[in-house]
């Protein structure tokens, strides 16, 4: 198991952690006790950073989590959000970061969550409204009142990260990164290096579709948010297929799937990351774990830089 430090205030996680957004939301139905297997297999194997937030069901992915948690709370990483503010129904209430809204947000999920405290609380997105500066005060109290251990953003730009920096240490930047979005290689990745700040990289399959799962829309059941993403409409499907084609290719070559190399890259990068591919499923648990064995070779590599050069059609949201 490859272990990663994030930040320099000593956050150690697991390389492959779990984004258990799909559990609850976005991606169709689920089961919970399917989800429970998952979650309990994967504590079995060390796959123990668990990322979720209080927008994910909306709330019912923590409670899911808690479930979860009970008899291994100190063997989990546990990772949460605030800042998407949605109502009990579901609705969407804006982008939220007053010092009185994340301190009430925290008090919240620790109790959906059944916890005293949270390792890892992000800002999972930038509230224009409010300072950067309020927002991460009010999180340096949480932190010193033990409710919270580290303190993380998502999405966050450049001069965003180094502001909050300056108000408290950050010790890790949620963004997505995977082979087929690399924005982040431009400005944050040397911002958040300079900084010593550790990545946590979301969608690090594509939102699956770099696994080779998806070959169409038809795949995707009602429901799922991608049928209403700009990569997954039929015109993006048809250019972008052969990402994930190519992708395909090399992992016959190296007699993996295509998940592990995708995840097998990412780990390849210059920068403390880890990331978090989600999944409901225990047999793709267990393979994206085992991506930390791979080493892709130098001429692999190079093949899949090229990717970046083919273009993608759609943008991220």
């Amino acid at each position: 198991m490859k272990q990663i430090k994030l930040g320099s205030q000593g956050l150690i996680v697991p390389a492959i952690g779990l984004g258990c957004m799909g559990m609850s939301d976005f991606y169709g139905s689920s089961s919970e006790a399917q989800n429970l297997r998952v979650l309990g297999r994967a504590a079995d194997i060390g796959c123990t950073f668990w990322d979720t937030s209080d927008m994910y069901g909306p709330f019912t992915n923590e409670i899911l989590l808690s479930k979860a948690l009970k008899g291994r709370r100190n063997q989990i990483t546990l990772a949460t959000k605030f800042g998407v503010s949605r109502g009990e129904d579901g609705s969407w209430q804006g982008i939220k970061g007053s010092a009185d809204y994340v301190k009430a947000c925290c008090d919240a999920s620790l109790k959906r969550l059944e916890t005293d405290y949270i390792d890892l609380y992000y800002q999972h997105r930038v509230d224009p409204e409010t300072p950067i500066e309020e927002t991460v005060g009010a999180m340096a109290d949480l932190v010193k009142a033990g409710k919270i251990r580290f303190i993380g953003l998502s999405e966050a730009d450049s001069e965003t990260i180094a502001r909050a920096y300056a108000v408290h240490p950050v010790s890790a930047l949620q963004t997505e990164y995977s082979l087929w979005s690399r924005d982040v290689e431009v400005d944050i990745l040397p911002t958040i290096q300079r900084l010593n700040i550790g990545f946590v990289a979301y969608a690090p399959l594509g939102r699956g579709f770099l696994s080779g799962e998806i070959r169409s829309r038809s795949d995707l059941e009602p429901g799922d948010w991608r049928l209403e993403n700009p990569r997954f409409t039929e015109k993006a499907f048809a250019r972008n297929i052969r990402l994930a084609d190519f992708v395909a290719e090399v992992a016959k070559e190296i007699k993996a799937t295509a998940a592990q190399v995708a995840l097998a890259w990412l780990l390849s990068r210059n920068v403390p990351l880890a990331a978090i591919p989600g999944t409901r499923k225990t047999e793709r648990l267990e393979e994206n774990w085992a991506s930390q064995d791979i080493t892709l070779r130098p001429e692999h590599l190079d093949r899949l830089e090229s990717l970046i050069n083919q273009g993608v059609e759609g943008d991220r949201y």
